[in-house]
């Protein structure tokens, strides 16, 4: 009887501690768990792509996102499939984003790269390929994705993501839903980036960006300019209340090292490094003060892949090439 009572006080003595250290505010549950994804664009059939891929299969992530102009041929989307698959395996989370190339037939069909490369995510909402977002892992997420294209000549002509439109309230629906539902990142994709080094204008379009600026997305990913290249930490606010393309504004960055707070800002990403031929840096460009690190044909010539590891409290990103030393890394935590 006695040794029955000094169990139940044992018992009873260790669950009010652990009740006691949950109510305690900086001792909840560690939570150990973590998703990892890759992410590049403007992909091609070639030995370029075939070497970044293979980076890809060495990394191992989840997920990959493919940021948009993926073979640069027609009629040959299911040769481009068979190379992602026969690189990473046919059960592989290959994600499409849709690019210029692939949107209108013109080098390929965003129709056919749906069908032999299909979303595997679950719980995917929206139209896989053009407009959709996930939440990564289904159950209790770390990271919604959200997918768009803003920029794109689809066959029904451009569309439409203006401020009050219905493309436009999506996006900012699936960003808000993502902080409503406590969703520790938010990580847009989509090919066409505005701010630039390259020799593209803002094809995404600067009321486009300054609503993901003012929605605090964590990381926004794209493709299109055969580039890398990484902003710091910007954000709006009482002395940066727009971003303006073509133009640098000091009050418009939250933070130029390489770690980063959460809310504190947006960080702009372009990897259009997956494979083809890469285009030069404009060291001349009006937004170069933006930019944290970059690379071009003449900049440290290297395709790769961005590798993007995501817990509960922190978000770490880094550059990893096919070859050379170029490298880039950052992080974002809590």
């Amino acid at each position: 009887m006695a040794c029955r009572l000094a169990f139940f006080i044992r018992t009873l003595a260790a669950a009010t501690a652990m009740l006691a250290c949950i109510t305690l505010a900086g001792c909840e549950p560690q939570d150990d768990r973590s998703v990892h994804f890759t992410a590049a664009g403007d992909v091609g059939l070639g030995k370029g792509a075939k070497s970044v891929l293979d980076v890809v299969a060495r990394l191992k992530p989840d997920f990959n996102l493919a940021l948009g102009d993926l073979s640069y041929r027609a009629g040959a989307e299911e040769e481009f499939c068979a190379m992602a698959t026969e690189k990473l395996g046919t059960d592989f989370p290959y994600e499409l984003v849709t690019g210029n190339h692939e949107s209108n037939g013109k080098d390929g069909n965003i129709t056919n790269f749906v069908q032999c490369l299909p979303n595997k995510l679950p719980g995917l909402q929206g139209e896989y390929g053009k407009q959709w977002y996930v939440d990564v892992p289904q159950e209790k997420p770390l990271v919604r994705v959200i997918v768009v294209s803003p920029g794109i000549p689809f066959p029904e002509g451009l569309l439409d993501y203006s401020p009050g439109s219905e493309r436009g309230r999506w996006t900012e629906s699936a960003i808000d839903g993502a902080h409503n539902s406590n969703i520790p990142w938010t990580v847009v994709a989509m090919h066409t980036p505005c701010l630039s080094l390259g020799h593209y204008d803002c094809v995404a379009g600067q009321s486009f960006t300054n609503l993901l600026l003012s929605k605090k997305a964590d990381l926004v990913l794209s493709g299109h300019e055969h580039v890398y290249q990484r902003t710091h930490q910007l954000a709006l606010g009482k002395d940066c209340t727009e971003m303006v393309a073509e133009e640098v504004s000091e009050a418009c960055m939250a933070d130029r090292d390489d770690s980063m707070k959460k809310g504190a800002g947006t960080v702009f990403a372009t990897a259009g490094t997956g494979g083809v031929g890469l285009t030069k840096i404009n060291s001349d460009d009006p937004e170069l003060a933006y930019f944290a690190s970059w690379l071009g044909a003449n900049e440290d010539n290297a395709r790769g892949t961005l590798d993007i590891t995501v817990t509960s409290g922190r978000m770490d990103v880094k550059f990893v090439p096919d070859e050379g030393g170029f490298s880039d890394a950052f992080s974002i935590e809590k």
